[in-house]
């Protein structure tokens, strides 16, 4: 039969999913963070603090420095580092937020300037004002 032998494509080795103990653990069936193909992808982090503290009722820019760390404790723990950043997206519950995160997230990025989204949701899950996820290199 044409084709028995074919060379096969060589696949990658399979996903690493990344405990993260600087986090709170997940709320759901998913990694905080997962390697795979010589990246790292960030699962969407919200304004929870590592004790599992809940940050909705907090200032907005409170809320947004905590999803920032959380991001930043995950690509640590992937060996990563906000330097390596590819791309991140942001969800944000009220566009009128924006120019607050924007300020926050330029101190947080420093000179890193990954491809970046901001999405406008309106409510987000459990009535959070931001999520952040991101992909960068391992």
């Amino acid at each position: 039969m044409a084709g028995e032998n074919a060379a096969q494509p060589k696949r990658m080795p399979g996903p690493v999913h990344v405990a993260v103990p600087a986090l709170a653990r997940p709320g759901g069936h998913y990694s905080h963070a997962a390697l795979g193909g010589g990246l790292v992808f960030i699962a969407g982090q919200l304004p929870i603090t590592p004790g599992g503290e809940r940050l909705i009722d907090a200032a907005f820019e409170q809320q947004v420095a905590q999803t920032l760390a959380n991001v930043q404790a995950a690509l640590l723990a992937a060996g990563s580092s906000i330097d390596r950043l590819l791309q991140v997206r942001v969800y944000l519950d009220d566009v009128a937020n924006w120019p607050a995160f924007d300020r926050i997230y330029a101190r947080w990025a420093g000179p890193s300037r990954p491809a970046r989204a901001v999405v406008p949701t309106g409510p987000l899950h459990f009535g959070f004002k931001v999520e952040v996820e991101a992909m960068g290199l391992a």
